[in-house]
């Protein structure tokens, strides 16, 4: 009897001992990978790069419809004259974000232009709706002077080029918070759009946490007013 539970004993250590080498082997790599993959930064709020960013002035948009910046979410963009060359920067746009949340009622997508680009802009658009429902695409007009300002007061390290332009985007808030992330290691202000890799990962994963944040905060303005 005393041979039997000895034999019990050394093969329940066996076998922990199989399955520890087992879990450190193959299943703890595939937990970090996961915990990693899923970004650091999708489990913080996401940084103010600049508060309180100016609103659009009486710009015309190619609808005819005012656009402004408060109380929607808006990735914010900057054309320059030559709208048709950096077509390929939106249609990355269109793929990577876009065509997932456009339907988000609170979101839309503005492209500030140069006063001449509107044959341009509507061009891209007309192509775009062949594929993509463009609803929440606003395209505003001004003349250079005035982007030029509207710009410099979002107080960002990266300039506009000589056409009035910048490959990249921006989120900004329902509060017109310019939202990225602040660390030196991973400052990020805006998001380069002829980089759809960048789109697909570091810009989705931070514009996740915009909607999550908003989603909580709408789940706690219901519950406050069901307590009520």
């Amino acid at each position: 009897m005393r041979t039997f539970f000895y034999f019990c004993i050394n093969y329940l250590k066996k076998r922990m001992k199989k399955n520890i080498v087992l879990f450190v082997l193959f299943i703890l790599p595939i937990v970090a990978y996961l915990f990693f993959a899923s970004g650091v930064n999708s489990f913080t709020t996401l940084p103010t790069v600049t508060p309180k960013i100016s609103d659009l002035g009486n710009w015309n948009s190619l609808n005819g419809k005012k656009i402004t910046l408060n109380n929607k979410i808006t990735i914010l963009s900057f054309s320059g004259t030559d709208l048709l060359k950096n077509r390929g920067n939106y249609f990355n746009l269109n793929q990577k974000i876009y065509q997932q949340y456009h339907e988000f009622k609170d979101l839309q997508f503005v492209v500030v232009c140069p006063l001449g680009t509107e044959k341009d802009a509507k061009y891209i658009v007309e192509q775009f709706s062949k594929f993509t429902d463009v609803s929440e695409w606003q395209f505003v007009f001004a003349p250079t002077d005035q982007i030029q300002e509207f710009y410099n007061q979002m107080k960002l390290k990266n300039k506009l080029n000589t056409d009035f332009g910048t490959s990249n985007v921006f989120i900004v808030d329902k509060n017109r918070n310019l939202r990225g992330r602040k660390k030196k290691s991973e400052y990020k202000e805006g998001y380069d759009t002829s980089s759809p890799a960048e789109l697909g990962n570091i810009m989705l994963d931070d514009f996740k946490i915009i909607l999550y944040e908003y989603r909580a905060a709408l789940k706690k303005n219901k519950n406050a007013t069901r307590k009520i």
